[in-house]
């Protein structure tokens, strides 16, 4: 087959549903280079502190919806619908919904 497709939810989210979600969809997708997930939070809910220094990807956030906080190493940027933010590989991220409302966000790492 030319072709894979998955659905966000055919694998099992890794974090808890109350928190939102978080499927990763690389096994599915049958990717070699590029992992792709997508990250629900609810209001309130931060994802885990992390960098890539042991994956060796660099990692692009993008928001379908909502508006995020993402701090980096020393700073923070807050990136609201249709923004993307690119990370390097030794940074520390993590990512919070401070609003109000839930927030869900495409993430794609490469190389892998």
């Amino acid at each position: 087959m030319s072709y894979e497709k998955a659905h966000k939810t055919d694998p099992e989210s890794i974090i808890p549903e109350e928190s939102g979600g978080l499927w990763f969809l690389k096994e599915e997708l049958e990717t070699d280079e590029i992992g792709l997930s997508v990250l629900e939070l609810e209001p309130g809910v931060s994802g885990k502190a992390h960098d890539e220094t042991h994956t060796g990807q660099e990692e692009v956030y993008y928001v379908v919806e909502g508006t995020v906080t993402v701090d980096l190493d020393d700073e923070s940027v807050t990136l609201e619908a249709d923004e993307a933010l690119r990370i390097e590989t030794e940074v520390e991220r993590q990512i919070h919904n401070e609003s109000d409302e839930a927030t869900k966000l495409v993430l794609v790492g490469a190389p892998l």
